[in-house]
């Protein structure tokens, strides 16, 4: 590392040290609409993979909501005393993009990034989630802060979905979902006053942009539905084979675009390719199926997948990748009809 990134911050990798992993208990009916029921259940197993291996922090919008997710852990055999159950109002169940961002600070203590938050530019209601991230600094008890606009405007809106790094001061991100021309997160905002919030806010020396997120994305091109760091210099990235899928010429284009790039080391990157599954359909809409949507916590790694004959091709591949921790696949396919699957509902919290 650079005198530079000890000197500020330094966001952690996804597979270094968790001291938990924050989840919501789904509550919002309308983000499943007609197959909620399965909901609570998903998310129960996914507690379940996680617990044995770093505690699982839970926002539970109301009493009633808390009385629920209490009720199926239990009948689901999810051991207590390895999760906890917290009175946090919320609108959505997407903490990867509600929830800050943990960095560690010069001293090397856990600091929140506590980013505005707009329901991806696209949805009305998101006064709970906007304060998720206040509500998660007062159950630590962490030290956070807010990047601030540097015109005045207020807080930098970002969403965790959308950022990825090695740990050592790359990042990924797609023009889609910063620079494109339906974006209202940051008005005004260029490439250049991004990469200046990502080296101040969270300790990054080189930014790759990718192009365009996956078919189907309701954020508008979240990275991690298509390129995630797995270790130090490689990347998987999200490949359609198909060419007459429109995943085909996006992953294409970020292909070149990673075997082009170098990490904040100046070295070049080293580029898995992990499949699509076949199309998910739901009453017309195209979903965003990735495998790439798998989350990374202290001894395992959670995959999304559909009933698909790559589901096992994509649990290998990431098995070769990660080969001192359990991969675990879990099944996505009522979960995805909220347009995001196990990445975009969990937020780590770094340990130290």
């Amino acid at each position: 590392m650079t005198a530079r990134e000890h000197l500020g911050p330094r966001w952690p990798a996804e597979w270094e040290p968790h001291d938990a992993t924050w989840i919501a208990w789904p509550h919002h009916e309308p983000d499943w609409p007609g197959n909620f029921e399965p909901i609570p259940l998903v998310f129960a197993e996914i507690v379940r993979a996680l617990h044995s291996h770093e505690r699982v922090e839970i926002l539970c919008h109301d009493a009633s909501v808390r009385a629920g997710a209490m009720r199926i852990l239990a009948a689901q055999g999810v051991d207590a005393g390895r999760w906890g159950l917290h009175l946090v109002p919320t609108d959505r169940a997407w903490l990867r993009d509600s929830a800050p961002t943990a960095v560690l600070g010069a001293a090397g203590a856990v600091e929140l990034v506590r980013w505005g938050f707009n329901a991806w530019a696209k949805y009305d209601n998101f006064t709970r989630d906007e304060k998720v991230g206040a509500a998660i600094a007062d159950i630590t008890g962490l030290a956070s802060r807010e990047p601030q606009r540097a015109d005045g405007k207020g807080r930098v809106i970002l969403e965790g979905g959308g950022i990825e790094t090695d740990g050592l001061g790359t990042m990924l991100v797609t023009e889609e979902w910063l620079l494109s021309d339906t974006q209202v997160r940051n008005p005004g905002f260029t490439r250049a006053d991004y990469e200046r919030v990502f080296a101040d806010s969270l300790g990054i020396t080189k930014t790759i942009w990718l192009g365009e997120g996956c078919v189907g994305d309701d954020t508008h091109g979240h990275i991690d539905d298509v390129a995630r760091f797995v270790s130090p210099g490689v990347v998987v990235l999200a490949h359609e084979e198909d060419p007459a899928d429109e995943n085909h010429r996006r992953s294409l284009d970020n292909l070149a675009r990673l075997k082009g790039a170098r990490d904040a080391g100046g070295a070049e990157l080293r580029v898995v390719t992990l499949p699509f599954p076949r199309a998910v359909i739901m009453e017309g809409q195209r979903l965003p199926a990735s495998y790439a949507n798998f989350y990374i916590a202290n001894g395992v790694v959670i995959v999304p997948t559909f009933d698909d004959p790559n589901d096992q091709v994509a649990l290998d591949t990431l098995a070769s990748l990660f080969p001192g921790r359990a991969v675990v696949g879990i099944h996505c396919v009522d979960l995805v009809w909220g347009l995001g699957t196990l990445h975009c509902l969990t937020q780590q919290q770094a340990g130290r």
